[in-house]
């Protein structure tokens, strides 16, 4: 039975997000394990992480013109069977390049999904109900984002079964856009403007000048995501860490950001989101500095993991509704964009520097690495709410 009430059309979109994060967070720690355990550098091991990102990164600069032209159900289709069988070819194709390729396709693939299901949702919310659906949208991702790594102890089993689990999953997951009536004929605002790749850009540039800081946040939480899924298992294996240690700690930073995700996205809506990110940030600097006290107690981090969590977790989310109060509602396709560019910068240089940390260092002021980055944050956030009053007045 079809349905085009804005409950199943939030419904059937975050259950496509949900197995989206799944696999995501199945195949960033399942490729790290594998990796380490035939004697990939661990520099070589956070680059290849990286190549999920690339094709986000890339596929932004060309999505928002077919997005506008065909739009939102086609791309969540083309995304979604792009994912999958990717996830069904890494079996077959056991070679690490190749599996750096496929990584990048399948970055291709979830951007054009996320990026349909994230520009839908912001573009057809009420904005007094904006930071609570965001926040739930962002629950979804992050509840599959957290069972994603205790799939990949699969590996141990056999290892291509993770991969078929996922890639199967996936296949399963996009067919639901189909019972939305009247997804067909869902596009994004029209604005007068042929879709171009120069109008992107142009677009780009333009909400860049109004809600630069709102793109930190995204960008924040893919460095995060990406190194503590990618680096850390590295750095457990190393410390004596056991796989089953391993798999409970890193989904705990997932399980920390559901908790509260909601509740966070409401008192946003109410106290402002400016203020509410910095008091979650400072919160977040002291997490990271215990988790660098306490590196070799598995007690500890997952504690420090599911605070982390707590605290910083839903910044996507945040980030995403921030720059949609700044943002002028026709330019919020190319702000989505810009928050997937944002967040897929982090996601490629969090693994390459914490995987250069862990190579070099052996671990030491891995933890103090994140604590700093979230503290400059903290102050250019500060800088942009001053600078946005004094405008105003």
């Amino acid at each position: 039975m079809k349905s085009e009430s804005f409950r199943a059309r939030f419904i059937i979109l975050s259950v496509i997000v949900c197995i989206s994060g799944f696999s995501q967070g199945m195949l960033l720690p399942l490729i790290s394990f594998i990796f380490e355990n035939r004697q990939v550098n661990a520099t070589i091991n956070g680059l290849h992480a990286s190549g999920l990102y690339i094709g986000v990164l890339l596929s932004a600069l060309f999505i928002e013109a077919p997005l506008r032209k065909y739009g939102f159900r086609p791309m969540i289709i083309t995304g979604g069977a792009i994912v999958g069988l990717s996830l069904l070819a890494f079996p077959l194709l056991d070679s690490i390049w190749l599996w750096f390729i496929l990584r990048l396709i399948v970055g291709i693939g979830d951007n054009a999904l996320h990026f349909s299901t994230q520009t839908w949702l912001t573009t057809s919310t009420p904005q007094h109900k904006l930071g609570k659906v965001i926040a739930f949208y962002g629950l979804f991702f992050s509840a599959g984002f957290m069972i994603g790594p205790k799939v990949s102890e699969l590996v141990t089993i056999w290892e291509p079964l993770p991969f078929l689990a996922s890639g199967v999953l996936t296949m399963m997951a996009w067919p639901l856009i189909f019972l939305l009536k009247g997804a067909e004929d869902a596009k994004p605002e029209d604005t007068g403007v042929q879709a171009s790749l120069f109008n992107t850009l142009k677009n780009f540039r333009d909400v860049l000048k109004t809600s630069w800081v709102a793109f930190l946040f995204p960008m924040l939480y893919g460095v995060l995501e990406a190194s503590l899924n990618s680096n850390f298992p590295v750095f457990a294996i190393r410390h004596d860490f056991e796989l089953s240690e391993i798999t409970w700690i890193l989904p705990a930073f997932s399980l920390g950001a559901i908790l509260l995700q909601v509740p966070i996205g409401g008192l946003g809506d109410r106290v402002g989101r400016g203020k509410l990110i910095n008091i979650l940030l400072a919160l977040g600097v002291a997490v990271f500095l215990m988790m660098e006290m306490f590196s070799g107690s598995f007690i500890m981090l997952l504690l420090s993991f599911t605070l982390a969590g707590i605290f910083v977790g839903s910044m996507y989310s945040l980030g995403i509704s921030y720059m949609t109060d700044i943002t002028p509602k026709t330019n919020l396709p190319a702000g989505n964009l810009m928050a997937g560019i944002m967040f897929s910068i982090g996601s490629i240089s969090g693994p390459v520097v914490g995987g250069a940390i862990i190579g070099t260092t052996g671990g030491a002021h891995y933890f103090t690495f994140f604590a700093c980055l979230i503290l400059v944050l903290v102050v250019m956030n500060i800088f942009f709410m001053q600078k946005r009053k004094a405008a105003v007045r």
